[in-house]
């Protein structure tokens, strides 16, 4: 027969807690070096990045400040870990005494609140008017042992159910959108030379970029100049470039939105050409640049998960390729940062499959409008 601990009623409003921001909230737990009878916890999409339940008796301020400062240490390791600048951290004490006075301590950044167990975490006004949802989804801590099962569950189901998210998100899929992408730009590299060749056709002064030609009104070549190349070698980098990186942002990003984040990013790059430079431009180098944007802002995002990719990877391939642009001659450096822009823009507004993630899409459609509005201004209407 299984046995089950009898929790006291501080370890029952623990958990309780635990409980509630981990399956409501969507917390995880972090391991903390040193941390004893407390529990940690990690969303960097919420208002309080972090979120500390302590059982640790502090019995006045002097204790307090020194919880405080070892609560500094250890969020600038999380700040380190998770390139944050900023990390707001709610500290929650549930066995202080009456000689901790909190409001004699300020810090910007970490709040602290007290909650009286012997009370209920139910009855704490503080806690219930920051989580509204929190009274609606406490546990019963009624019956010892439904209660430790339904802790253990709820948190095992939520931690399942995350697991298969990003299982889902991360998994090998194969890039059939990327490679549709190679065909058409293959294609019409080979329909132009044909053209060249057998017809004597020029499709590149009619569908190439010309930022006095789109002010004029031949706006089709925003989009069009993005699938065409000068030649074999333009073509093959381009592509190769293309069949390295799109996958890996196809699989984040799912085939429709990672397409039209593509797109997007052939149009900013396009738009950011225009006007910087008055000459001639083609190639999907734009929309490259602007996959490298999508895992730019995966890499940032779920770094957590994707661990130093950003730094190591992501980051300095990004930063090769544009230092190569501006040391290669003819190379369209504009369309380059565009692409870039837009795709970390578009990426940010779309959205991965399983991503939940409302303010980011708030933020990266009027950032990507922002830009949009603003390019479209300078060209038209300067």
């Amino acid at each position: 027969m299984d046995s089950y601990p009898v929790a006291d009623k501080k370890s029952q409003t623990l958990m309780q807690l635990a409980h509630y921001f981990i399956t409501v909230e969507n917390y995880t737990p972090i391991v903390v070096k040193g941390a004893e009878n407390e529990l940690w916890l990690e969303n960097l999409d919420a208002p309080y990045r972090i979120i500390r339940l302590n059982l640790n008796y502090i019995h006045n301020n002097e204790q307090l400040k020194f919880d405080l400062f070892k609560i500094k240490g250890i969020v600038k390791q999380v700040k380190r870990k998770t390139l944050s600048f900023h990390v707001d951290t709610l500290n929650i004490l549930l066995n202080a005494g009456y000689n901790v006075d909190l409001n004699k301590e300020e810090d910007k950044q970490i709040e602290s609140i007290i909650i009286d167990t012997e009370k209920g975490v139910e009855n704490s006004e503080v806690i219930n008017n920051m989580y509204p949802k929190l009274k609606s989804n406490l546990l019963s801590t009624d019956d010892d042992i439904s209660f430790f099962i339904n802790v253990t569950d709820g948190i095992n189901r939520k931690t399942a159910k995350e697991n298969m998210k990003y299982e889902k998100m991360f998994s090998n899929k194969k890039p059939t959108a990327t490679y549709t992408l190679m065909g058409i730009n293959i294609l019409v590299y080979i329909i132009c030379l044909l053209a060249a060749v057998a017809f004597n056709k020029d499709f590149y002064s009619v569908l190439a970029l010309n930022g006095s030609l789109v002010k004029s009104g031949e706006i089709y070549r925003i989009i069009t100049a993005a699938f065409l190349h000068q030649n074999l070698f333009h073509i093959f980098t381009n592509m190769y470039s293309l069949y390295i990186i799109g996958p890996q942002a196809e699989k984040f990003l799912g085939k429709t939105k990672y397409v039209i984040v593509y797109l997007i990013s052939a149009i900013t790059g396009s738009l950011l050409s225009c006007v910087i430079n008055s000459g001639w431009s083609l190639g999907a180098s734009g929309a490259i640049f602007g996959v490298m944007g999508i895992l730019l802002y995966f890499g940032y995002h779920y770094r957590l998960y994707l661990k130093d990719a950003l730094l190591s990877q992501i980051v300095p391939v990004i930063a090769l390729n544009l230092a190569i642009g501006f040391m290669v001659p003819r190379i369209d450096m504009a369309a380059h940062v565009g692409g870039l822009v837009g795709g970390l823009f578009g990426a940010m507004a779309l959205g991965a499959e399983e991503s939940e993630n409302k303010s980011d899409k708030i933020n990266g459609t009027i950032c990507l409008a922002i830009l949009v509005v603003a390019l479209c201004y300078l060209i038209f209407f300067r």
